[in-house]
């Protein structure tokens, strides 16, 4: 029924939120229509959409959502480090636990993000399947 989908992230700026997606967290520039919607791509499905704010939506409503990016081929200490380089700045320590380790930032515009480095092996006794690819 389905085929994709989307994270849609409400923004104040459009340029200066392409380019923290882009420049400073790495992520790929699918397409862009202006100043009226653009499209940045993480891996294997993680579409966010970036749409300009509005008085029904505005940006960076603290608490609303969460974008997880989650971490493969290097630790979390080295893509804070790699991260922190480029200018982001991290809420408290990293956060460690049985299904891995987690530490928050946010957005030019205070949208909540965090990087996530998982413990496959307690991650794959919960039910279904995760998508790690």
């Amino acid at each position: 029924m389905f085929s994709s989908g989307n994270v849609t992230v409400y923004v104040a700026n459009m340029d200066r939120a392409v380019r923290f997606y882009t420049e400073v967290l790495g992520l790929r520039l699918a397409y862009r229509f202006g100043d009226h919607w653009a499209s940045v791509e993480l891996g294997k499905g993680l579409t966010i959409g970036l749409h300009p704010a509005s008085a029904e939506s505005p940006a960076g409503r603290r608490g609303s959502m969460a974008i997880g990016l989650e971490l493969s081929g290097v630790s979390i200490h080295e893509a804070m480090r790699r991260l922190e380089q480029n200018g982001v700045r991290f809420e408290g320590t990293v956060n460690e636990g049985k299904s891995g380790s987690f530490v928050g930032f946010r957005d030019p515009d205070g949208n909540q993000l965090y990087l996530a480095e998982l413990n496959w092996s307690h991650v794959n006794q919960g039910e279904g399947r995760y998508q790690n690819v």
